[in-house]
């Protein structure tokens, strides 16, 4: 077992195209008509990786790759230079499209349903990759449709479970680490008092770093109150949330398939959940409403009390990706506005460790999902034409008779998870006041 260099791992799935050689990640709110301009550029986030001269890049990106007729445009991405340390792992060929198989509500791309499996295994990245592809080769379903495809010109023997070298910069890679655990940082627990009586709780859960799902319960009611409920309202401009789906009864209405798993929901404690997503792109502090529907015995009318509520900045809104950043800074003293110091993060042995925990939780839904192990975003602020959902790939299969390999892998345990790196539900309950 060798140890890994300063090391670029991105991993994609969602929405992609091709154009002219160069591979495009199109971001969940991109306009329609959607071009280059509105994209992020792999051969870009390629460079800005050699420009932090690595050892080893790996690019794992399951989209599509058909050419986008809405682009004319040919891009011409920097220099790049002559390194023996670059590996692409293509879920499709060129023109071709990448596909999901749809499961008990869950979508998971074939790619993903595959690489799984091996990528812990202790190989060279490109033979652990070689055997996803023959694995890929004997599924049925998408048999000459979609096929792996692997560019590669490394030239050491390179595995994802080698262990991580730390950097020389110890302070810079501390700074990191910290940023991603304040990226990860939920509100506390809020426990509301009306005047009519009526205490309310609201709990946290993180779905993803820019998804969390809000959640009510009624802890006491005067007896002369027969029925009550409280109500999210009133939410920000700028994050988004589907007003059809908020103040549900149960998770799976509330549209967060990746947390039902997790015993949020609780048929002794009702409760309504509302899930909020696009915290990337909140300015200020999250403020909404709760409103409290109550009826007493005697009264036909419905009466409602309101309060406001302020969580501060959730999960990674904290990181004001919004704001201009300087593109080379690693000074661990650079201006933010959130304070490191209290953050600590448990070390990963390898990246297979932290990769495959994330993956563990992302048997995704329909959003699409990107993970990079070192900090580069892409933001689109068009505040026109915005897509309201986005479908990771264009094209699913709905084949209930798949062969076996398609069968969705379980989740770590929960004993493993804690080890990890992070288990995105991570959450503060209703027990933790």
């Amino acid at each position: 077992m060798g140890f890994l260099p300063l090391t670029g791992l991105l991993y994609f799935a969602g929405h992609g195209y091709e154009n002219y050689g160069n591979s495009f990640m199109v971001p969940i709110d991109a306009p329609t008509s959607y071009t280059s301009e509105h994209c992020l550029c792999v051969q870009n986030v390629l460079m800005r990786m050699q420009e932090r001269e690595t050892g080893l890049n790996i690019f794992l990106l399951d989209m599509c790759r058909k050419r986008n007729p809405n682009d004319d445009v040919i891009v011409q991405p920097g220099l790049l230079k002559v390194t023996a340390n670059i590996v692409f792992g293509y879920a499709t060929c060129v023109d071709a499209e990448a596909y999901e198989v749809k499961r008990e509500g869950l979508s998971n791309g074939i790619f993903i349903s595959f690489l799984k499996r091996r990528v812990c295994e202790d190989e060279k990245v490109t033979v652990m990759l070689d055997r996803v592809a023959e694995d890929m080769g004997r599924c049925e379903i998408t048999r000459g449709r979609q096929a792996l495809e692997l560019r590669s010109n490394l030239s050491e023997r390179r595995s994802l479970t080698d262990q991580i070298k730390n950097s020389d910069s110890s302070a810079a890679s501390s700074a990191r680490n910290q940023q991603w655990a304040v990226a990860h940082d939920l509100p506390k627990s809020h426990t509301l008092q009306f005047d009519c009586g009526v205490k309310v709780q609201l709990g946290f859960a993180a779905e993803f770093s820019n998804v969390m799902v809000i959640y009510t319960r009624i802890l006491e009611k005067p007896i002369e109150i027969d029925s009550c409920s409280a109500q999210l309202t009133d939410f920000p401009v700028g994050v988004d949330v589907n007003l059809k789906k908020t103040n549900q009864e149960n998770l799976l209405e509330a549209g967060s398939l990746l947390l039902i798993k997790e015993g949020l929901h609780s048929p002794e404690v009702p409760s309504l959940y509302t899930r909020i997503q696009s915290l990337q792109r909140l300015r200020s502090d999250l403020t909404f409403t709760v409103c409290l529907h109550y009826q007493y015995s005697n009264m036909d009318e419905e009466v409602q009390e309101r309060q406001a509520v302020t969580v501060g900045k959730p999960l990674v809104s904290k990181l004001n990706l919004h704001e201009p950043r300087q593109p080379h800074s690693c000074s661990p003293s650079s201006s933010s506005s959130f304070i490191l110091d209290s953050f600590s993060v448990p070390e990963v042995s390898s990246f297979a460790d932290a990769f495959r925990s994330d993956l563990s939780a992302s048997e995704k839904s329909s959003a699409g999902s990107a993970s990079i192990t070192q900090s580069y975003y892409t933001q689109t602020d068009n505040p026109t034409s915005v897509r309201i959902t986005n479908v990771p790939e264009e094209t699913e299969l709905f084949d209930s008779d798949a062969p076996q390999p398609l069968m969705t892998s379980k989740s770590l345990p929960q004993g493993q998870a804690k080890d990890t790196n992070y288990k995105f539900s991570n959450m503060y309950n209703f027990h933790s006041c």
